[in-house]
């Protein structure tokens, strides 16, 4: 797995470097302290992994990213910089993750495990499903991190005006979207809109109760809350679940 490092603080290069080389069996094929010198070295190498600072000269992490992101070969991108304002931004680039500095030894090699598995998965499925390299893992928000999540960790979710609320088992996401956004980052195998407000992981429906006006409530597993199933899905619903 090639890597770059885009760093224009020497000692927080060189300590990245420290770690990504004994916590890891990444290549790292260059290091950066300047944004236009990294565009011209992709235009002639790809790379698996990047990861970024925000505050660089000539041109910033994020205008970086977003240049990088229209790359027909796209890299993991992980920013780590001491600016959290910026999390959003990276949430919108799909940034693999978003670690703040100081950063801590075991957050770090916590993000390189990850970010390994990550790529085998990518380079272990067929060419032509390497440009959905998210089918199985989605990114989610919390306290201004980034979290890579498996897709099957995630119960409902819930529209909340222009954001979605995202619940797992143990954990609660705010995303900056609206729900039909969200919804389009999830595999529709696995989840059904039974809802104008909800979005459902149909593997984690436990009872199937009928309710008012011919529709349904769903008691899911582990937790302790009830989805609605509203009149104008029913039909799809019952279609789905055989009902």
């Amino acid at each position: 797995m090639k890597v770059i490092i885009v760093e224009d603080e020497f000692l927080a290069q060189q300590e990245l470097s420290w770690l990504i080389k004994n916590h890891s069996e990444m290549e790292i094929v260059a290091s950066f302290d300047d944004g236009m010198d990294v565009l011209k070295y992709l235009q002639h190498h790809d790379v698996d992994a990047i990861f970024l600072d925000i505050n660089i000269p000539s041109l910033d992490g994020v205008l970086l990213a977003q240049n990088i992101s229209k790359f027909a070969h796209k890299p993991f991108i992980v920013f780590i910089t001491a600016w959290k304002e910026h999390a959003v931004e990276a949430f919108e680039l799909e940034a693999f993750d978003y670690i703040l500095k100081p950063y801590q030894e075991s957050r770090i090699i916590g993000m390189l495990q990850k970010l390994e598995a990550a790529y085998q998965q990518q380079t272990s499925q067929p060419a032509a499903t390497h440009e959905n390299r998210d089918a199985t893992t989605i990114n989610l928000i919390k306290d201004e991190r980034i979290i890579v999540t498996d897709i099957n960790d995630i119960y409902y979710a819930e529209a909340h005006e222009k954001m979605t609320f995202v619940y797992t088992r143990r954990e609660s996401y705010v995303m900056p979207m609206n729900i039909t956004e969200f919804c389009s980052r999830l595999p529709e195998s696995h989840f059904f809109r039974c809802h104008r407000s909800y979005v459902v992981n149909l593997s984690k429906i436990r009872e199937i109760e009928p309710w008012f006006n011919n529709t349904y409530i769903l008691r899911l597993r582990d937790l302790d809350f009830q989805v609605p199933v509203s009149r104008s899905k029913v039909k799809e619903f019952r279609q789905l679940m055989r009902l």
